[in-house]
Protein backbone atom coordinates (compact mmCIF):
# COMPACT_ATOMS: atom_id res chain seq x y z
CA UNK A 1 0.00 0.00 0.00
CA UNK A 2 1.21 3.55 -0.71
CA UNK A 3 2.43 5.59 2.24
CA UNK A 4 0.05 8.13 3.72
CA UNK A 5 0.73 11.23 5.76
CA UNK A 6 -1.22 12.52 8.71
CA UNK A 7 -1.05 15.37 11.15
CA UNK A 8 -2.09 15.18 14.80
CA UNK A 9 -3.10 18.09 17.04
CA UNK A 10 -3.01 18.44 20.80
CA UNK A 11 -6.22 19.72 22.41
CA UNK A 12 -4.58 22.80 23.91
CA UNK A 13 -6.02 25.40 21.55
CA UNK A 14 -8.99 27.76 21.86
CA UNK A 15 -12.24 27.06 20.02
CA UNK A 16 -11.99 28.19 16.43
CA UNK A 17 -8.28 27.37 16.06
CA UNK A 18 -8.61 23.78 14.86
CA UNK A 19 -10.66 24.38 11.72
CA UNK A 20 -8.20 26.66 9.92
CA UNK A 21 -5.24 24.43 10.80
CA UNK A 22 -7.03 21.31 9.56
CA UNK A 23 -8.24 23.06 6.41
CA UNK A 24 -4.66 24.11 5.66
CA UNK A 25 -3.46 20.54 6.24
CA UNK A 26 -6.11 19.19 3.86
CA UNK A 27 -5.21 21.79 1.22
CA UNK A 28 -1.56 20.71 1.45
CA UNK A 29 -2.52 17.11 0.74
CA UNK A 30 -2.47 15.40 4.13
CA UNK A 31 -4.53 12.21 4.23
CA UNK A 32 -5.53 12.06 7.92
CA UNK A 33 -6.09 14.60 10.70
CA UNK A 34 -6.04 13.24 14.24
CA UNK A 35 -6.58 14.79 17.64
CA UNK A 36 -4.86 13.52 20.77
CA UNK A 37 -6.82 12.41 23.83
CA UNK A 38 -4.03 12.86 26.39
CA UNK A 39 -4.88 12.90 30.08
CA UNK A 40 -6.23 16.20 31.46
CA UNK A 41 -6.17 18.04 28.13
CA UNK A 42 -9.50 19.04 26.56
CA UNK A 43 -11.52 16.08 25.24
CA UNK A 44 -10.98 15.52 21.52
CA UNK A 45 -14.56 15.45 20.23
CA UNK A 46 -15.24 19.23 20.16
CA UNK A 47 -12.02 19.80 18.18
CA UNK A 48 -12.85 16.95 15.82
CA UNK A 49 -16.34 18.30 15.15
CA UNK A 50 -14.83 21.67 14.34
CA UNK A 51 -12.36 19.97 12.00
CA UNK A 52 -15.19 18.01 10.37
CA UNK A 53 -16.94 21.25 9.43
CA UNK A 54 -13.72 22.72 7.98
CA UNK A 55 -12.68 19.75 5.82
CA UNK A 56 -14.20 17.50 3.16
CA UNK A 57 -11.65 14.80 2.33
CA UNK A 58 -9.28 13.86 5.17
CA UNK A 59 -10.05 10.98 7.54
CA UNK A 60 -10.60 12.03 11.16
CA UNK A 61 -10.33 10.51 14.60
CA UNK A 62 -9.05 10.61 18.15
CA UNK A 63 -5.66 9.01 18.72
CA UNK A 64 -6.67 7.49 20.95
CA UNK A 65 -9.75 7.02 23.14
CA UNK A 66 -9.25 5.10 26.37
CA UNK A 67 -11.48 2.26 27.63
CA UNK A 68 -10.34 2.87 31.22
CA UNK A 69 -11.79 6.39 31.29
CA UNK A 70 -14.64 5.89 28.79
CA UNK A 71 -17.10 3.00 28.57
CA UNK A 72 -17.25 1.50 25.06
CA UNK A 73 -20.84 2.72 24.66
CA UNK A 74 -19.55 6.28 25.13
CA UNK A 75 -16.69 5.62 22.73
CA UNK A 76 -19.12 4.27 20.14
CA UNK A 77 -21.43 7.24 20.59
CA UNK A 78 -18.63 9.76 20.12
CA UNK A 79 -17.32 8.00 17.03
CA UNK A 80 -20.84 7.73 15.59
CA UNK A 81 -21.39 11.46 16.15
CA UNK A 82 -18.10 12.30 14.44
CA UNK A 83 -18.78 9.94 11.54
CA UNK A 84 -22.14 11.58 10.94
CA UNK A 85 -20.60 15.06 11.12
CA UNK A 86 -17.87 14.25 8.59
CA UNK A 87 -20.02 12.13 6.23
CA UNK A 88 -18.29 8.82 6.86
CA UNK A 89 -14.64 9.86 7.28
CA UNK A 90 -14.14 8.87 10.95
CA UNK A 91 -11.92 6.17 12.38
CA UNK A 92 -12.11 4.52 15.81
CA UNK A 93 -8.88 4.91 17.80
CA UNK A 94 -8.28 2.91 20.99
CA UNK A 95 -5.30 2.65 23.35
CA UNK A 96 -4.68 1.82 26.99
CA UNK A 97 -3.32 5.33 27.62
CA UNK A 98 -0.74 6.64 30.05
CA UNK A 99 -0.42 8.69 33.24
CA UNK A 100 -3.70 7.28 34.61
CA UNK A 101 -2.17 6.64 38.03
CA UNK A 102 -2.42 10.39 38.60
CA UNK A 103 -6.22 10.06 38.72
CA UNK A 104 -6.28 6.80 40.63
CA UNK A 105 -6.97 4.41 37.75
CA UNK A 106 -5.18 1.06 37.69
CA UNK A 107 -4.76 -0.44 34.22
CA UNK A 108 -5.40 -4.11 34.88
CA UNK A 109 -5.75 -6.62 32.03
CA UNK A 110 -5.10 -4.02 29.30
CA UNK A 111 -5.16 -6.40 26.32
CA UNK A 112 -8.41 -8.01 27.38
CA UNK A 113 -9.93 -4.60 28.03
CA UNK A 114 -8.87 -3.30 24.63
CA UNK A 115 -10.13 -6.41 22.83
CA UNK A 116 -13.51 -6.31 24.56
CA UNK A 117 -13.87 -2.53 24.21
CA UNK A 118 -13.25 -2.85 20.47
CA UNK A 119 -15.82 -5.64 20.22
CA UNK A 120 -18.48 -3.70 22.13
CA UNK A 121 -17.88 -0.42 20.28
CA UNK A 122 -17.95 -2.16 16.91
CA UNK A 123 -21.15 -4.01 17.77
CA UNK A 124 -22.86 -0.77 18.71
CA UNK A 125 -21.57 1.00 15.61
CA UNK A 126 -22.76 -1.88 13.43
CA UNK A 127 -26.23 -1.91 14.98
CA UNK A 128 -25.64 -5.49 16.18
CA UNK A 129 -28.19 -6.19 18.94
CA UNK A 130 -27.19 -9.78 19.73
CA UNK A 131 -25.42 -8.71 22.93
CA UNK A 132 -21.93 -9.30 24.28
CA UNK A 133 -20.72 -11.08 27.39
CA UNK A 134 -17.11 -10.46 28.35
CA UNK A 135 -15.08 -10.25 31.52
CA UNK A 136 -14.65 -6.48 31.31
CA UNK A 137 -17.79 -5.32 29.48
CA UNK A 138 -21.28 -6.59 28.73
CA UNK A 139 -24.15 -5.65 26.44
CA UNK A 140 -27.59 -7.09 27.07
CA UNK A 141 -29.31 -8.47 23.97
CA UNK A 142 -31.29 -5.72 22.27
CA UNK A 143 -28.92 -2.96 23.39
CA UNK A 144 -28.28 -0.37 20.69
CA UNK A 145 -27.31 3.25 20.18
CA UNK A 146 -30.48 5.36 20.34
CA UNK A 147 -29.28 7.50 17.46
CA UNK A 148 -28.94 5.07 14.56
CA UNK A 149 -25.31 4.72 13.42
CA UNK A 150 -24.29 5.00 9.78
CA UNK A 151 -24.17 1.97 7.51
CA UNK A 152 -20.38 1.67 7.86
CA UNK A 153 -18.29 0.59 10.85
CA UNK A 154 -15.34 2.99 11.08
CA UNK A 155 -11.93 1.34 10.78
CA UNK A 156 -10.13 0.50 14.02
CA UNK A 157 -6.76 2.03 14.88
CA UNK A 158 -5.11 0.41 17.91
CA UNK A 159 -2.29 2.18 19.73
CA UNK A 160 0.37 -0.17 21.12
CA UNK A 161 4.11 -0.71 21.54
CA UNK A 162 4.77 -4.12 23.06
CA UNK A 163 4.69 -7.56 21.44
CA UNK A 164 1.28 -8.52 22.83
CA UNK A 165 -0.32 -5.20 21.93
CA UNK A 166 1.03 -5.27 18.39
CA UNK A 167 -0.13 -8.88 18.07
CA UNK A 168 -3.64 -7.84 19.14
CA UNK A 169 -3.60 -5.17 16.44
CA UNK A 170 -2.61 -7.81 13.91
CA UNK A 171 -5.59 -9.90 14.98
CA UNK A 172 -8.37 -7.29 15.15
CA UNK A 173 -7.32 -3.84 13.90
CA UNK A 174 -7.08 -2.06 10.58
CA UNK A 175 -4.14 0.05 11.74
CA UNK A 176 -1.50 -0.18 14.45
CA UNK A 177 -0.18 3.14 15.71
CA UNK A 178 3.15 3.21 17.49
CA UNK A 179 2.95 6.63 19.11
CA UNK A 180 6.03 8.48 20.25
CA UNK A 181 8.57 6.99 17.86
CA UNK A 182 10.52 8.18 14.84
CA UNK A 183 12.74 5.09 14.89
CA UNK A 184 13.02 2.89 11.79
CA UNK A 185 14.11 -0.01 14.03
CA UNK A 186 10.96 0.24 16.18
CA UNK A 187 8.74 0.35 13.11
CA UNK A 188 10.51 -2.61 11.46
CA UNK A 189 9.99 -4.60 14.67
CA UNK A 190 6.31 -3.60 14.84
CA UNK A 191 5.80 -4.45 11.15
CA UNK A 192 7.26 -7.92 11.69
CA UNK A 193 5.11 -8.57 14.77
CA UNK A 194 1.86 -7.35 13.30
CA UNK A 195 2.40 -9.29 10.09
CA UNK A 196 3.04 -12.53 11.97
CA UNK A 197 -0.08 -12.03 14.10
CA UNK A 198 -2.21 -11.22 11.05
CA UNK A 199 -1.08 -14.36 9.25
CA UNK A 200 -1.68 -16.50 12.34
CA UNK A 201 -5.21 -15.08 12.56
CA UNK A 202 -5.89 -15.92 8.91
CA UNK A 203 -6.10 -12.32 7.81
CA UNK A 204 -4.93 -10.84 4.52
CA UNK A 205 -1.12 -10.40 4.54
CA UNK A 206 -0.18 -6.74 4.79
CA UNK A 207 -3.72 -5.71 5.58
CA UNK A 208 -2.86 -3.88 8.81
CA UNK A 209 -1.22 -0.50 8.24
CA UNK A 210 1.57 0.45 10.69
CA UNK A 211 1.45 4.12 11.66
CA UNK A 212 4.43 5.93 13.20
CA UNK A 213 3.64 9.07 15.17
CA UNK A 214 5.93 11.40 17.09
CA UNK A 215 6.50 14.93 18.28
CA UNK A 216 7.38 17.04 15.25
CA UNK A 217 9.07 20.44 15.07
CA UNK A 218 10.15 21.70 11.65
CA UNK A 219 11.70 25.12 10.97
CA UNK A 220 14.15 26.71 8.57
CA UNK A 221 16.39 27.17 11.61
CA UNK A 222 17.04 23.51 12.38
CA UNK A 223 18.85 24.12 15.66
CA UNK A 224 15.94 26.11 17.07
CA UNK A 225 13.50 23.42 15.93
CA UNK A 226 15.50 20.69 17.65
CA UNK A 227 15.79 22.70 20.86
CA UNK A 228 11.99 23.07 20.93
CA UNK A 229 11.54 19.37 20.15
CA UNK A 230 13.72 18.33 23.09
CA UNK A 231 11.46 20.00 25.63
CA UNK A 232 8.30 18.79 23.86
CA UNK A 233 9.43 15.16 23.66
CA UNK A 234 10.56 14.92 27.27
CA UNK A 235 7.11 14.07 28.71
CA UNK A 236 6.67 11.28 26.16
CA UNK A 237 10.21 9.91 26.54
CA UNK A 238 9.47 9.43 30.23
CA UNK A 239 6.68 7.02 29.18
CA UNK A 240 7.87 5.29 25.99
CA UNK A 241 11.64 5.36 26.48
CA UNK A 242 11.63 2.08 28.35
CA UNK A 243 9.36 0.49 25.70
CA UNK A 244 11.94 0.83 22.92
CA UNK A 245 13.85 -2.45 23.09
CA UNK A 246 15.65 -2.04 19.76
CA UNK A 247 18.61 -0.13 21.19
CA UNK A 248 19.79 0.84 24.64
CA UNK A 249 19.39 4.36 25.97
CA UNK A 250 22.13 6.03 28.02
CA UNK A 251 22.10 4.72 31.58
CA UNK A 252 19.82 6.73 33.83
CA UNK A 253 18.45 8.95 31.03
CA UNK A 254 14.80 7.92 31.26
CA UNK A 255 14.67 8.19 35.04
CA UNK A 256 16.44 11.57 35.02
CA UNK A 257 14.05 12.91 32.36
CA UNK A 258 11.04 11.52 34.22
CA UNK A 259 12.09 13.19 37.49
CA UNK A 260 12.44 16.60 35.84
CA UNK A 261 9.16 16.23 33.93
CA UNK A 262 7.40 15.37 37.20
CA UNK A 263 8.51 18.73 38.61
CA UNK A 264 7.33 20.61 35.50
CA UNK A 265 10.84 21.31 34.22
CA UNK A 266 10.45 20.02 30.67
CA UNK A 267 13.15 22.31 29.25
CA UNK A 268 15.78 20.95 31.64
CA UNK A 269 14.60 17.42 30.92
CA UNK A 270 14.89 18.01 27.20
CA UNK A 271 18.40 19.39 27.55
CA UNK A 272 19.51 15.95 28.75
CA UNK A 273 18.44 14.24 25.50
CA UNK A 274 21.34 13.59 23.08
CA UNK A 275 20.92 14.11 19.32
CA UNK A 276 20.82 10.40 18.48
CA UNK A 277 18.11 9.81 21.09
CA UNK A 278 16.10 12.81 19.91
CA UNK A 279 16.05 11.39 16.38
CA UNK A 280 14.56 8.13 17.69
CA UNK A 281 11.64 9.84 19.43
CA UNK A 282 10.90 12.99 17.38
CA UNK A 283 10.88 14.34 13.83
CA UNK A 284 12.76 17.62 14.18
CA UNK A 285 14.99 20.06 12.34
CA UNK A 286 14.95 21.55 8.87
CA UNK A 287 12.40 20.38 6.29
CA UNK A 288 15.10 18.30 4.63
CA UNK A 289 16.09 16.58 7.86
CA UNK A 290 12.48 15.84 8.83
CA UNK A 291 11.77 14.43 5.36
CA UNK A 292 14.85 12.19 5.56
CA UNK A 293 13.74 10.88 8.96
CA UNK A 294 10.22 10.18 7.68
CA UNK A 295 11.52 8.47 4.55
CA UNK A 296 13.64 6.09 6.63
CA UNK A 297 10.62 5.20 8.78
CA UNK A 298 8.51 4.50 5.68
CA UNK A 299 11.26 2.32 4.22
CA UNK A 300 11.26 0.37 7.50
CA UNK A 301 7.59 -0.56 7.03
CA UNK A 302 5.38 2.36 8.08
CA UNK A 303 2.26 2.82 5.98
CA UNK A 304 1.67 6.27 7.43
CA UNK A 305 3.57 8.97 9.29
CA UNK A 306 1.54 11.05 11.73
CA UNK A 307 3.41 14.30 12.37
CA UNK A 308 2.55 15.24 15.95
CA UNK A 309 2.29 18.45 17.89
CA UNK A 310 3.63 21.16 17.97
CA UNK A 311 4.66 20.82 14.27
CA UNK A 312 6.71 24.01 14.17
CA UNK A 313 7.72 27.11 16.10
CA UNK A 314 4.05 28.08 15.72
CA UNK A 315 1.13 25.85 14.79
CA UNK A 316 0.49 27.62 11.49
CA UNK A 317 4.17 27.67 10.47
CA UNK A 318 4.50 23.99 11.27
CA UNK A 319 1.52 23.00 9.11
CA UNK A 320 2.75 25.25 6.31
CA UNK A 321 6.31 23.89 6.30
CA UNK A 322 5.21 20.27 6.61
CA UNK A 323 2.76 20.71 3.76
CA UNK A 324 4.81 22.87 1.42
CA UNK A 325 8.37 21.67 2.11
CA UNK A 326 8.31 18.21 3.70
CA UNK A 327 5.46 16.42 1.86
CA UNK A 328 6.81 17.31 -1.62
CA UNK A 329 10.16 15.73 -0.71
CA UNK A 330 8.40 12.59 0.49
CA UNK A 331 6.25 12.32 -2.63
CA UNK A 332 9.04 12.78 -5.16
Amino acid sequence: MDAEFGIAFQTDKPPGAYGPLAAAAEAHGFDVVSVFADLLYQPPLPALLEIARATSRVRLGAACLNPYTLHPYEIAGQVAALDAACSGRAYLGLARGAWLGAIGITQSRPLRRLREAAAVARALLAGDETGFTGQEFRLAPGTRLRAAPSSRVPPLLLGAWGPRGTALAGQIADELKVGGTASPAVIAQARQRVTAASLAAGRVPGGVRVVAGAVTVVAEDGATARRRARSEVAMYLAVVGALDTTAGLPDGLVSAVAELVATGNDAAAGALIPDEVLDRFAFSGTPGHVAAQARAVIQAGAGRIDFGTPHGLTDADGVRLLGSRVLPLLRE
